[in-house]
C-alpha cells in the first residue's frame, strides 16, 4: 500500500512575531511600466531595476537575513520581444561581471536556480564562475532564479525520483511529500518565510510553487525601480506583525510559544 503521508508537513514554528524572516523571496515586477511612466525605453527600466537589486541585497545583508531569492527571468519571459530578451541577457551578464566581486567581498554567496541550458555558453560560464567564487561565503545567500518556473521545478524533482525508482534505489511507496521536497530547488535552504511582489499585481506567477506553501505574502503597489530600502523595511515590519500558524489555530500557536 502506498504511504499515507500524502500531505506536506507544516514547518515547525520557528519564526515568531516581531522577528525578521530568515528567507525572503521577491518577484521584481514593474521595470517596463516604470520606464514608460518616465518616457524612457524599456531597457532603462531594467537598468534602474538592477540598481534596486543591489540596494535590496545590501539592506537584507545588513539586517542579517540568511537568504534572498530574486525572480530575475521566468521560463515564460522568453515570450517577450527578442530585443528585450537580448537586452536582459546582456544586462545580466554585465551585472555578473561587475557585481560578483563586490558581493564576494561582502561575504555573500551567489546561487542560480532554473534551467540554464537555454542560455548562451558565456552566460552559463559566468553563472558557474560566480557560484564557484562565492560558494563558501557565510554571510548571506542570494539565489537568482533564471529561466525558472515552479511547475518546471516540481517536474524536474519528480523526474529525479522516477530515475531513482527505475534504477531500483527507491520504491514508489517511499515517495512522500518530504522526499519530493528534498529534490526541488533550494532544498538545503530554509523555506521562504516571506514573498514580496512589487508592481501591484497579486499573484505568484509560477514562482516557487512548492516552496511558498506556508510563506507570508506581501504585495507592494510600487514598481520595482521605486522599491527602495524603506519600502523593504516596511514589508519586513508588516511580516513581523503577523502570526504564522502553519495550519494551527491562533490559540495553539500562542500556547506553543508560551511553553
Amino acid at each position: 500500500m502506498a504511504s499515507e503521508n500524502i500531505h506536506s508537513s507544516a514547518p515547525d514554528i520557528d519564526s515568531h512575531q516581531g522577528e525578521l524572516p530568515r528567507h525572503v523571496a521577491i518577484i521584481m515586477d514593474g521595470n517596463n511600466r516604470w520606464a514608460r511612466k518616465q518616457g524612457l525605453p524599456g531597457e532603462e527600466g531594467h537598468r534602474a531595476g538592477e540598481t534596486t537589486v543591489q540596494t535590496i541585497i545590501r539592506s537584507a545583508a545588513e539586517r542579517g537575513i540568511e537568504a534572498l531569492t530574486l525572480f530575475a527571468f521566468s521560463s515564460e519571459n522568453w515570450r517577450r520581444p527578442q530585443g528585450e530578451v537580448d537586452h536582459l541577457m546582456a544586462l545580466f551578464l554585465k551585472a555578473l561581471g561587475g557585481r560578483v566581486e563586490e558581493l564576494h567581498g561582502h561575504g555573500v554567496r551567489i546561487r542560480f536556480i532554473g534551467d540554464r541550458s537555454a542560455f548562451a555558453e558565456d552566460l552559463q560560464k559566468g553563472m558557474a564562475d560566480a557560484e564557484a567564487l562565492t560558494g563558501d561565503n557565510p554571510r548571506m545567500t542570494v539565489v537568482i532564479a533564471v529561466n525558472y518556473g515552479g511547475q518546471w521545478d516540481i517536474a524536474q524533482a519528480a523526474r529525479q525520483l522516477a530515475i531513482q525508482v527505475e534504477q531500483g534505489g527507491i520504491t514508489p511507496d517511499q515517495i512522500t511529500a518530504e522526499v519530493l521536497g528534498q529534490h526541488v530547488a533550494m532544498a538545503d535552504l530554509p523555506l521562504p518565510d516571506l514573498l514580496i511582489r512589487t508592481g501591484g499585481d497579486q499573484r505568484i506567477s509560477n514562482f516557487l510553487l512548492w516552496q511558498l506553501a506556508y510563506s507570508e505574502l506581501f504585495f507592494s503597489p510600487l514598481l520595482w525601480p521605486d522599491f527602495d530600502a524603506d519600502a523593504f523595511a516596511a514589508a519586513l515590519q508588516d511580516y513581523a506583525g503577523r502570526q504564522r500558524r502553519f495550519g494551527r489555530s491562533g490559540e495553539e500557536v500562542a500556547g506553543l510559544k508560551g511553553e
